[in-house]
């Protein structure tokens, strides 16, 4: 999906967003994020909405994406998550195709390492980008 496609769903539903630089970043104004429909994303964008994120259809994601939401993120279908996707979402992350289900919930935690934490070392390493 091209940046400007992008741009557009957003304006169609009624999300709100700023550009800066070559960034997208959805403002704190757009609650829930209903984008089950999107099938892939333009790189650049920062999720920083005050809910959860469904991005459910999407089977990859491109560099420098964001995750900064108050919520959880769902990427049921994500089959790859490549190098400098960061996720520090405030709930969450639902990777029913990579893992089964939530990160959160992985028999793989370590107690006394934020879960998010573990999971943004375990992209950094490449581990997701098969």
């Amino acid at each position: 999906m091209t940046r400007e496609e992008f741009i557009k769903e957003l304006e169609y539903q009624g999300y709100t967003y700023k550009e800066e630089g070559n960034k997208i970043i959805i403002t704190k104004e757009s609650r829930v994020l209903y984008l089950d429909s999107i099938k892939d994303l333009p790189s650049n964008v920062v999720f920083m909405n005050s809910s959860t994120v469904y991005l459910t259809d999407l089977k990859t994601l491109p560099e420098g994406i964001m995750f900064s939401n108050i919520g959880e993120v769902w990427l049921n279908s994500l089959q790859t998550i490549p190098k400098g996707i960061v996720f520090s979402n405030s709930r969450g992350v639902y990777l029913r195709s990579l893992i089964g289900g939530w990160f959160n919930m992985w028999e793989g935690n370590i107690k006394g390492i934020g879960s998010n934490r573990l999971l943004n070392k375990m992209i950094e390493l490449e581990l997701f980008d098969r």
